[in-house]
């Protein structure tokens, strides 16, 4: 598959954040991005190193523990020998373990991890893949809801605006922002290397372009961040740096100067909203006799009064666009922004208008401000779920540490089932999951860990049995979305590197094992699967009368253009347009600024209306700095932190750290110097950068830099590579939503002295 070819002779495939073409160059894998993507992602070449590293795993290991003495509890994981084995041995293993505590425990003892991005493919989706098996071949699991990036919004949205992703992808447009946009607040900004990605793939990177023209045009942007380059220097954008956290006092002190001054639009508060009067009473003082204006929201946020006032005044009478950053949320009280927001876009009148009013999270993936595909694109279908039981998927360390207790969800009182075996599959909870050290104490509490990894991630290294799976270019896939207009026939670009098996040879051999084998692959091969899905497009292609190749003539061209839908607004642009026709899929059919089903849930960490609560993580003497634990620009997540843009991004093999020059001379710490980043859950070593585009009193750390313990048998081992979750607090952001709060926390940092310790994060266990 890999001998020499033509560079010339690439082969087309995609990825979460481009569709690019690649080939061999003798033993070189070169990589092309799409010709027609305007601003392609550097992440694309991370693959040429990470293809044949030796952080890959060639072949089925278990843990020596749990091959010895069975399965069960043990603090061994993750310091345990690793054994080698035959691909039919741990086939045996793990269908006897599957059917054992099926049988004993029931299927609510089962929990279907799988979280992360894995593939863009349509059927090598390994949590897809998984939920399939579990469902078909058990019968169900334990599954988890929402995601790490957006756990608060995914449930506070629909109470306030309607289902999440129509409001938040199919609303305001990219292109709508370049026509029409005056304002835009960007609160928590737009970083285009967030937007480098999205789930599905990504053919045209347009966020940077449509933020220059749109400025060139005359459209302001102000970003209202800790960190100054969360929007591109095309944007032009002044910064309004804040403390990180308070950007619902600051709107609220916005709020304020436009209800006293008289600039908030009654008439649309009073057409398409229900529940100002109680927010009123409570922005001017009347319920709890702090008003609630510029001075008050200065003293919280740091920004000066006079500023704040003033961007309320400038935001008024004018198309002005609020967008919420994904970050906003990933912390305590992670509702509020998002609400707030909404709230203060329903002051200025703006909602539903083009290019107006609130998109929250435009720019923090690729799939928002994109128009909608108009046909229809297949998924790999997962079966019947007869568990159900669900978490949370923040809430993964409280479920196997405290089995059987109660906690509040969004109205409900749910109870954490006792898992005895987890199933994982294309994500890595090192890397998404805070504090690292209860992680690792929750995950020693099951009988049997199981995870499908392609590298010796630390999630593998914890695990009982690892199953070594294939990369993306190993396989053949079809990468398509809802939101990109090219669909791709995924080539397969090389072999599988030691024994690595793709996910669905590996669940179609259990399921043979469970005797569910015809269940499961319905007598498919992949390429027989990936036929069956294509048809449905073929056939939507065909209905709206369209030109719809078959199977054989898509892969042979290797994309297909598939039509989008016109640019409406979605369903807030038609409740703009007629309100009554077109009411909101909310309680009371309109924008929710109090919302009386919250309310009614009694929940003080979350009432039913935007609020100021004070957090609970603020910076003392032990911890007086704030960390941004924010997404990383030289890969996805963790995804191939060993290729060659993640690896040559860090600094002296460590995780680059930045802060402010003030803060760094405080401490003695020079640009380069190691430092170590310590709180009461944890430490990590990452390399300093000194950098005014951090506020001072902030600190920057991307995640996704592999857990690399110094000493694996200690119970808060030092991270020697910089992975920011060693410090973040595992905790929900109310009782709402219980999404992550990842996003901040506080810290120390001092100059590292020591003898630096070895950095074996993509090394393969001994």
């Amino acid at each position: 598959m890999n001998a020499p070819t033509d560079p010339k002779a690439l082969k087309p495939h995609s990825s979460h954040w481009g569709v690019f073409r690649a080939g061999w160059q003798g033993d070189t894998l070169v990589v092309e991005p799409h010709p027609g993507d305007p601003d392609p992602s550097p992440i694309l070449q991370n693959f040429p190193k990470a293809l044949r590293h030796r952080a890959r795993i060639a072949q089925p290991m278990v843990r020596k523990g749990w091959l010895e003495n069975g399965p069960g509890p043990s603090k061994r994981r993750g310091r345990d020998e690793l054994v080698p084995v035959s691909w039919e041995k741990a086939l045996d293993l793990l269908a006897g373990e599957l059917a054992r505590v099926r049988d004993q425990h029931g299927l609510r003892s089962i929990f279907g991890g799988s979280y992360g991005w894995s593939s863009a493919g349509r059927f090598h989706h390994a949590q897809s893949q998984v939920h399939r098996f579990l469902n078909v071949a058990l019968g169900g699991y334990v599954r988890s809801v929402n995601s790490y990036s957006a756990g608060a919004s995914n449930v506070i949205i629909p109470h306030i605006l309607g289902p999440f992703e129509p409001v938040t992808r199919h609303s305001v447009t990219w292109e709508q922002i370049v026509a029409h946009t005056e304002m835009v607040l960007a609160f928590g900004g737009m970083a285009v290397k967030n937007s480098a990605v999205a789930g599905g793939g990504v053919s045209k990177h347009i966020e940077r372009g449509s933020m220059e023209v749109a400025h060139r045009r005359g459209c302001r942007f102000v970003l209202i961040a800790p960190l100054k380059d969360d929007l591109p220097e095309e944007a032009g954008a002044e910064w309004m740096p804040l403390t990180p956290g308070t950007d619902t006092a600051l709107m609220m002190g916005m709020a304020h100067t436009l209800a006293t001054e008289g600039l908030h639009d009654q008439d649309f508060l009073n057409r398409f909203c229900v529940g100002w009067p109680e927010f009123e009473a409570y922005l001017l003082g009347r319920k709890d006799g702090v008003v609630k204006d510029a001075a008050w929201a200065s003293a919280i946020s740091g920004v000066p009064a006079a500023q704040i006032a003033q961007l309320a005044r400038d935001a008024a009478g004018k198309r002005t666009l609020i967008t919420m950053a994904h970050s906003l949320q990933r912390a305590e009280h992670g509702e509020q922004p998002v609400w707030m927001g909404a709230v203060l876009a329903a002051m200025l009148g703006q909602i539903g208008l083009p290019g107006g009013g609130y998109n929250y999270a435009l720019g923090a993936i690729a799939h928002y401000g994109k128009r909608k595909v108009a046909v229809a694109v297949a998924g790999l279908p997962q079966g019947r779920n007869t568990v159900r039981d669900f978490i949370p998927v923040a809430r993964i360390s409280d479920m196997l540490l405290n089995p059987g207790a109660p906690f509040d969800y969004n109205g409900q009182t749910l109870a954490y089932p006792d898992i005895k075996l987890v199933y994982w599959a294309g994500g890595n909870p090192f890397h998404h999951h805070q504090d690292i050290n209860r992680l690792r104490e929750a995950f020693s509490r099951v009988d049997t860990l199981v995870v499908h990894e392609t590298a010796w991630t630390a999630t593998a290294r914890h695990a009982d049995i690892i199953l070594p799976c294939t990369m993306t270019l190993e396989r053949e896939d079809i990468a398509a979305s809802t939101t990109d207009p090219l669909m791709v026939a995924m080539h397969q670009l090389a072999e599988p590197y030691g024994q690595a098996r793709d996910d669905y040879s590996i669940f179609s051999a259990l399921a043979a094992r469970l005797g569910k084998e015809e269940e499961f692959t319905e007598g498919r091969d992949a390429r027989g699967w990936l036929r069956h899905l294509y048809e449905k497009t073929q056939a939507s292609m065909a209905e709206a009368g369209l030109p719809a190749p078959d199977f054989d003539s898509f892969w042979q061209q290797g994309e297909l253009e598939l039509p989008v839908e016109e640019d409406t607004g979605g369903i807030l642009g038609a409740f703009r347009r007629d309100p009554d026709a077109n009411p909101l899929p909310t309680p009371s059919g309109k924008v929710e600024i109090f919302s009386a089903t919250i309310d009614a849930f009694g929940y003080d960490d979350c009432p039913g209306h935007p609020t100021w609560l004070q957090p609970l993580d603020v910076p003392d003497d032990a911890a007086p700095l704030w960390i941004v634990a924010n997404q990383p620009a030289t890969r996805l997540h963790s995804q191939l932190d060993f290729g060659g843009t993640s690896a040559d991004s860090k600094r002296r093999g460590r995780e680059v750290m930045r802060m402010h020059p003030r803060d760094a001379a405080e401490r003695g710490i020079a640009d380069g110097d190691v430092v170590r980043l310590f709180n009461g859950r944890g430490a990590c070593l990452a390399a300093a950068a000194l950098s005014e585009a951090v506020m001072p009193g902030v600190v920057q750390l991307a995640t996704g830099a592999w857990y690399d313990p110094a000493d694996p048998e200690e119970d808060k081992p030092l991270c020697v590579h910089g992975n920011p979750n060693v410090l973040t607090r595992d905790a929900g952001t109310s009782r709402l939503a219980q999404g992550c709060t990842g996003q901040l926390t506080t810290v120390q940092v001092e100059r590292f002295t020591g003898n630096l310790p070895p950095i074996r994060a993509w090394e393969p266990p001994v």
